[in-house]
Parts: C-alpha cells; structure tokens; sequence
C-alpha cells in the first residue's frame, strides 16, 4: 500500500474521531491515518482532548484501551499542535501512534527549556525509553518558518512536514503559495530528507507539490467534506509521483 495520500482528522469530540477512523478503516488504500491534536495555545481552536471534558474522557479511552484500533495494520501519526508535546506525546505512543510530528514552536519552546544535548528528538526518546526504531518523529514548519533559524531542528528529523496553510489546527483554510517557496528551497538544500505538506491540499496544488519532491500529501477537507469521500480519496490516489513512497 502506498502513503502517497495521508488522511487527516481533526477531531472535535472522541465520537468524531472514532466515526472518522472507522470510515477509512473501510478504505483498504489508507495505510496511514494523521491524527491532528490542537491544545488551544500553539494553535486554536483546541481539539479533541483538549475540548471540554475531553481530558477524563481521554484518560477513560486510554484505560480501554480504545483510541487507535488496528495500529498493526495502520500507521497512526500525530501532528503535536502543542506548546508541551513530549508531555503531549505520551499517552498516543502507549497507544500505537508510530509516527509524531513536532512544530518548530513547540521545539524552540522546548529548547529555551534548557533540554538535554542532542535538542528535543533526543528528548523525546530519552523520555520515552528510547522508542521503538520503527517511531518516526517529524518537524512541522510554518509558511512563515525561517529554514536557517530551523537547521538545528531539521538535521535530528526523520521527516519534515510543511504547512501548507497560514492558519494552521484548522481545516478547509485555502492553500498558501509560500509553502511551494518553502519546499523549493529546502528540497535544494536536502535532497533526501523524506517531505510531507500538510494543509490546504487540493486536487489542484497536489501535482504542483509532488513535482517539487513532495512523498507524502496530508489531506483533511478535501477529503472528508467531499460528497463521496472515497470518490475524493480515490483521485488524490490516481495522482502519480516520481518521487515514491
């Protein structure tokens, strides 16, 4: 199966997040699965948990055991749109999640923190028992991002995750061109750092992104407020990239 296309939920409730995740369960193509989590301060508005009274219910799911079903056959990835995401990070790996993503706000935060050597991936596994090889973790950048002020963080990434959209822990915002500059430009510099856009994603940006090198393409709105969502999964899935996933 390819992830060429990733789908993207962003939860408002734990019943969305269920409902959506048992949609593309039924979709065999989706071997990856975004989950987008927005604690209200790095970004707004805040999502599921960070909703009101989410954190018991969240703490409840976790019990049970229930948050991310079939985490042996899909990949879960969460976009770690918090201010705290190591502290964030915790209870989604004890559930399966194999990949998260941490915006360079987060990271920089962390760092003013006075992290250990190595910055705020050494972090992460240091906190977590050393992960397991198979979790990746990624780095989210801004349109706005300098790429010199986020070298530091960039060169301990597995991947990195370009926001395609100004306005990120929303979905349905229109697609910001900067974020073609900003792949353009970082592609020159990292020609094999594997490359993901999240946000704004259209059938319509989608080709120009995979020609700049682009793996991976997040998709939530186009996808999910479709009419027919696998019509829409399907022909983001048509899409072909010489770049292979």
């Amino acid at each position: 199966m390819s992830t060429l296309i990733v789908p993207a939920i962003l939860p408002a409730t734990s019943r969305e997040l269920k409902e959506r995740l048992a949609l593309f369960a039924h979709f065999p193509s989706v071997a990856r699965v975004q989950i987008d989590v927005v604690d209200g301060r790095l970004a707004s508005p805040p999502s599921w948990p960070y909703t009101r009274g989410g954190p018991g219910e969240f703490a409840a799911l976790q019990r049970e055991g229930t948050l991310l079903p079939g985490s042996d056959s899909t990949e879960y990835e969460i976009d770690l749109m918090c201010l705290d995401a190591l502290e964030a990070a915790g209870p989604w790996l004890a559930q399966g999640a194999s990949r998260l993503t941490f915006h360079i706000e987060s990271a920089m935060s962390a760092h003013e923190g006075a992290l250990p050597a190595g910055g705020l991936f050494a972090a992460a596994r240091a906190k977590y028992g050393g992960l397991s090889p198979l979790v990746s973790l990624g780095l989210a950048l801004n349109v706005e991002t300098d790429l010199d002020a986020a070298e530091p963080y960039i060169i301990e990434a597995d991947y990195v995750q370009f926001m395609g959209i100004a306005k990120i822990g929303r979905q349905g915002e229109r697609f910001d061109p900067r974020a073609e500059a900003q792949v353009r430009s970082f592609r020159t510099r990292h020609p094999h750092i594997d490359v993901q856009v999240d946000g704004g994603v259209t059938l319509e940006v989608a080709p120009r992104l995979l020609a700049l090198g682009v793996s991976h393409l997040v998709v939530g709105s186009a996808i999910l407020g479709a009419k027919d969502p696998a019509a829409a999964l399907a022909a983001f899935e048509a899409l072909e990239s010489p770049y292979g996933v």
